[in-house]
């Protein structure tokens, strides 16, 4: 399964790499894609995890936030 979520608190490449990293790194993930412009991530998963298990992972990689993404 594939979510989408936004991620804020990137501001560079970086950040975009060290928060892809984390969330590759989870057991659970199968891919992880992160962009900077907009600040978001495409995550697929074995299974669904919860916006507080991905964040743990994200918060490894530094001071960002994920939540899930809000349709308008």
């Amino acid at each position: 399964m594939t979510h989408t979520y936004e991620i804020s608190g990137m501001t560079c490449q970086h950040c975009v790499a060290r928060v892809q990293k984390a969330l590759a790194s989870h057991p659970e993930v199968t891919n992880a894609e992160v962009a900077l412009l907009p600040s978001a991530a495409t995550v697929t998963m074995k299974r669904h995890l919860s916006q507080e298990e991905l964040q743990a992972a994200v918060s490894k990689a530094g001071p960002y936030t994920i939540q899930e993404q809000h349709h308008s």
